[in-house]
């Protein structure tokens, strides 16, 4: 297994930290199953290679995912993916009030009643899903994969 693959396509903002943007990087592809629980993943050079990034920055961003138990790594053995139920069920509870809290944000002054938004977001989210499926049984596009 490759494990620098699907790293190097990563563009960061200029916003935030850069150590942030890694641990997001890392808490979306966990949530969306592209890193999988007891998956190994790049050393910390390799990381920063691929995310051409400062060594000290992925370091960073590796040892506060380490304390936040996103990723477990046990004397001179690679990095791993926690299996961790609980980490794994909160990291996705994470991204989702964020991607809520977001949206939130962005319609709260349009004065829309509750039942009529949550039927919009309804009809989208049904929509998008049918796009993806359409994508996903697509010619040469891997089941479930056709993110990459």
């Amino acid at each position: 297994m490759n494990t620098n693959e699907g790293w190097t396509e990563v563009a960061f903002n200029g916003r935030d930290p850069v150590y942030l943007q890694v641990i997001r990087l890392f808490k979306e592809r966990i949530a969306t199953g592209r890193l999988q629980p007891g998956q190994q993943i790049p050393s910390r050079r390799e990381a920063a290679a691929a995310l051409k990034i400062n060594l000290n920055t992925a370091q960073r961003a590796y040892k506060e995912m380490e304390e936040q138990r996103l990723i477990v790594t046990e004397g001179n053995s690679p990095s791993r993916i926690t299996q961790d139920a609980g980490v794994l069920r909160a990291i996705r509870s994470e991204l989702l009030g964020s991607a809520v809290g977001g949206f939130v944000a962005a319609i709260r002054n349009l004065d829309v009643p509750v039942e009529e938004l949550l039927e919009l977001v309804r009809r989208e989210y049904e929509t998008v899903r049918r796009q993806d499926d359409k994508q996903d049984k697509k010619p040469g596009i891997e089941q479930g994969r056709g993110d990459e």
